[in-house]
C-alpha cells in the first residue's frame, strides 16, 4: 500500500512581489503611474487640444529685433566695436595672413616636406607616407592654393580653440563648481547648430575671415575643454598625494603632476579639436572663408558632384593626416620615436627645420612656388558622368525593387509622415510626460526636470509644431543609424579583415563635409525630408560603427574565455557576454548618433527638409535674428533633451550602477 508523499506548498507570491517592488525602476514606474492618473485628467480638462497653448508662449521677435537694429546702428561707432571687437578682428586677419604667407613662402615642396618630416618624427613611416601622398593628391586635384587657404585658417582656429578650450578645461578640472557651471555652456556650444550662431557673429564682425575663425572656435573648443577637464580630474590620486606630501605648491602640482598625467587626454583633445575645426570648413565658407570649403559650397549651389568631390577629397586627406599624426603621437607618448637615427636624436626638430628650408629653397630656385598646372588631373567630368549614370539607372524604373525616388516616397509616407503626425497631434503635455518618464527611468529626477524644461522652452518660444517635425526626422534617422551601425560594428569587432577594410571607408565618410553628402542624395532621392534623413544617416554611421566596434573588442578577455570554456556558442557569447559588458559603449554610440544626426538634419533644410532647420537657414540668409536665433535655441533644447535621455545611463553604467 503506497503512501502519498506530501507535496511542498507553493511559494507565496508575496516575497517575489516585495522583491520586485524594491527595484528602483519598478518603484519609479508605479510612482509615474500614480502621478499620471492624477495629473492627466486635470491637464486634459484645461488643455484638451494637442497644440501648445498660445497663452504659454513668449514673443521673442521684439527684443531680438531691437538688438539686431542696435548692432547695425552702432557697429561703426560704438566703443565696444571699435576698441574690442575691432582689435579681435584685426588680430585674426593678421594671424591668418601671416600663416598663409609662410605657407606660400615655403612653396608646395617645402610644405609637403615639412608635413612628411613632422609626421615621420612623431608618428612613424606609414603616417609620413600618408602625409606625402595626401599633399600630393591635393596638388594633383588642382586644389593647392585653396588647400593652403584652408590650412592657414585652420591653424589659427585650432590654436585659438586649444588655448581657449585648454583654459576652460583647466578651470573645470581644478574646480568642481566651475566644472558644473561649464558643462551646460559646453553642451550648448556643441549642440547649437552653426547656422544659428553664424548670424550674430556676422552681425558683429561682418562677412570675412574673422567671422569664419570665431564660428569655428565656438564649434571646435568644447572637445578640448571637456578632455582637458577629464584628464585633470582623472589624475592618479596616489601620485598627487605623493607630490603634495613633498611640499609642492598648487602650481608645482599642476605643472609636475596633473598636466603630465593628463597629456594623453590633452593630445586627444587636440585631435578632436582639429577634426571639428575641419568639419566647419564648408560652413565657414558661407560667411567669407575662402579655400576648399568655398569650392564645396559653390559646387553645392551648382549641384556639381564632381567639383564638390574634387574639393572634398583634400579636406578628407588633410583630416586623415592630422588625425593619424596626433593619434599616433598619443599612442607613442613617452616612447622613443621611430625612424632614422638622426630623427630619434634630441636635435631632430632642428633637422626637420633645416631639411624643410633646403627643400623650400630648392623648389623656389626651380621656379615652382605653387603646384605646377601641368601636374593636375581633372576628375569633375568623370565623376559627374558616373553620377548621371546612377541617376538614369537608379532614380526610377528599376525592376522589382523600384528606384531611389520610390524608396524616398515610401519612406516619407510610411515612416516620416506617421511619426511627424503622431508627435504633432499628440497632446503637448503627453509628450512632456513621456519625456519625463524616459529621462527619470534611466536617470534621476534632475535629469527628468532638465529634459522637461528643455521641451517646455520650445513651446514657450512658439515653435512646438516645427520642433515636432524636426524631432520626427531625427528619430527616424537615429533608428536607421543605430540598427545599421550596431550590426556593422558588431560584425567588424568579430572580423579583423572586415575592420581593416572598413577603416579607410569610415575615415572618408567621417571627415567628408556634410554638404558633400547633400548633393548625391538630392540627385538620387530628389528634394524633401528623405534625402536629409539619408545624409544624416551617412554622416552619423561612422561614429556609431567605430564606438560599437571598440566597445565590443574591449570586453574583458577573461569573461570571453569563461564563456567559451562553458561551451557557449558564438551567438550566446555575443548576447550574454559581449553586449551586456559593452553596454556603456553602445549607449555612448547612441548619444553620439543623436548629436551627429541632429547636426545634419538642420543643414538638410537646404534640400527641403523644412522645420526648424528652414527657419535657421532663412534667418541667416535674410539677416533676420528674430527668426534664426529662436529656431537655433529650439534645436539646442531638442539636442539637450535627447542627450539627457541617453547620456545619464552611460554615466551610471560606467560607475557600475
Amino acid at each position: 500500500m503506497s503512501v502519498a508523499t506530501p507535496t511542498a506548498p507553493e511559494a507565496a507570491p508575496a516575497p517575489a512581489l516585495r522583491t520586485a517592488l524594491r527595484h528602483p525602476a519598478v518603484r519609479k514606474l508605479l510612482l509615474l503611474a500614480v502621478l499620471a492618473a492624477i495629473l492627466v485628467p486635470i491637464v486634459n480638462a484645461k488643455w484638451a487640444s494637442g497644440s501648445w497653448p498660445h497663452a504659454l508662449t513668449v514673443d521673442a521677435s521684439g527684443p531680438l529685433g531691437k538688438a539686431s537694429d542696435w548692432i547695425i546702428d552702432n557697429r561703426d561707432s560704438h566703443w565696444l566695436f571699435l576698441y574690442f571687437f575691432g582689435h579681435i578682428s584685426n588680430a585674426i586677419v593678421i594671424s591668418v595672413r601671416a600663416v598663409y604667407l609662410v605657407l606660400l613662402a615655403l612653396g608646395w615642396a617645402g610644405v609637403t616636406a615639412a608635413a612628411t618630416l613632422v609626421a615621420w618624427r612623431v608618428a612613424g613611416v606609414r603616417i609620413a607616407v600618408t602625409a606625402l601622398v595626401s599633399f600630393a593628391v591635393t596638388g594633383l586635384l588642382d586644389m593647392w592654393v585653396p588647400g593652403m587657404q584652408t590650412l592657414a585658417l585652420m591653424v589659427v582656429a585650432v590654436l585659438a580653440s586649444v588655448v581657449i578650450g585648454g583654459l576652460l578645461g583647466l578651470a573645470g578640472g581644478l574646480s568642481d563648481r566651475t566644472f558644473r557651471m561649464l558643462r551646460p555652456v559646453l553642451d550648448t556650444m556643441q549642440v547649437l547648430p552653426a547656422f544659428a550662431y553664424l548670424l550674430p557673429v556676422v552681425m558683429v564682425f561682418g562677412i570675412g575671415v574673422p567671422s569664419a575663425v570665431i564660428a569655428t572656435v565656438i564649434y571646435a573648443a568644447p572637445p578640448m575643454a571637456r578632455l582637458t577637464a577629464l584628464g585633470l580630474r582623472g589624475a592618479d590620486k596616489g601620485v598627487l598625494e605623493a607630490v603634495e606630501s613633498l611640499g609642492a605648491t598648487g602650481r608645482q602640482r599642476l605643472l609636475s603632476a596633473r598636466l603630465p598625467l593628463a597629456r594623453k587626454e590633452l593630445l586627444l583633445g587636440l585631435n578632436q579639436t582639429i577634426m571639428m575645426a575641419l568639419s566647419m570648413a564648408v560652413i565657414a565658407s558661407m560667411i567669407g572663408a575662402a579655400g576648399l570649403g568655398d569650392r564645396v559650397y559653390q559646387a553645392l549651389s551648382a549641384v556639381d558632384v564632381g567639383a564638390a568631390l574634387a574639393a572634398g577629397i583634400p579636406i578628407v586627406l588633410l583630416a586623415i593626416v592630422m588625425d593619424r599624426t596626433t593619434g599616433a603621437a598619443g599612442e607613442r607618448m613617452g616612447a622613443e620615436p621611430s625612424g632614422p637615427k638622426w630623427l630619434r636624436s634630441k636635435a631632430a626638430w632642428a633637422g626637420v627645420a633645416v631639411v624643410t628650408a633646403a627643400v623650400a629653397v630648392a623648389g623656389r630656385l626651380a621656379g615652382s612656388q605653387v603646384w605646377p598646372a601641368s601636374w593636375t588631373v581633372a576628375i569633375a567630368a568623370p565623376v559627374n558622368d558616373a553620377k548621371n549614370w546612377m541617376v538614369d539607372h537608379l532614380y526610377s524604373g528599376v525592376p522589382v525593387v523600384g528606384g531611389t525616388n520610390d524608396w524616398a516616397g515610401h519612406f516619407t509616407t510610411w515612416v516620416l509622415d506617421p511619426i511627424r503626425d503622431g508627435l504633432q497631434d499628440a497632446p503637448w503635455w503627453g509628450v512632456l510626460l513621456v519625456v519625463a518618464a524616459l529621462a527619470w527611468l534611466i536617470g534621476t529626477w534632475a535629469t527628468a526636470l532638465t529634459s522637461v524644461l528643455a521641451m517646455a522652452a520650445i513651446g514657450v518660444l512658439g515653435l512646438w509644431q516645427p520642433s515636432m517635425d524636426t524631432l520626427s526626422q531625427v528619430l527616424a534617422a537615429l533608428v536607421v543609424t543605430l540598427v545599421v551601425g550596431f550590426a556593422v560594428g558588431i560584425a567588424a569587432a568579430r572580423s579583423r579583415r572586415l575592420e581593416a577594410v572598413l577603416r579607410p571607408v569610415l575615415d572618408v565618410f567621417q571627415t567628408m563635409p556634410q554638404f558633400v553628402y547633400l548633393i548625391p542624395v538630392v540627385a538620387l532621392f530628389s528634394v524633401g525630408r528623405a534625402p536629409g534623413v539619408a545624409a544624416a544617416v551617412i554622416y552619423a554611421l561612422p561614429a556609431v560603427i567605430r564606438i560599437t566596434t571598440q566597445g565590443i573588442k574591449q570586453v574583458d578577455p577573461s569573461a570571453m574565455e569563461s564563456a567559451r570554456s562553458l561551451g557557449a556558442t558564438s551567438g550566446q557569447q555575443l548576447r550574454q557576454v559581449q553586449l551586456p559588458l559593452a553596454r556603456p559603449a553602445l549607449l555612448l554610440a547612441a548619444n553620439q548618433g543623436v548629436v551627429l544626426v541632429l547636426a545634419v538634419v538642420t543643414i538638410a533644410a537646404l534640400v527641403g527638409s523644412g522645420a526648424l532647420g528652414y527657419d535657421v537657414v532663412t534667418g541667416l540668409a535674410k539677416g533676420d535674428l528674430a527668426t534664426g536665433l529662436p529656431a537655433g535655441v529650439a534645436i539646442v533644447c531638442l539636442g539637450l533633451m535627447l542627450d539627457r535621455v541617453t547620456q545619464p545611463t552611460a554615466r551610471r553604467a560606467r560607475k557600475g550602477a
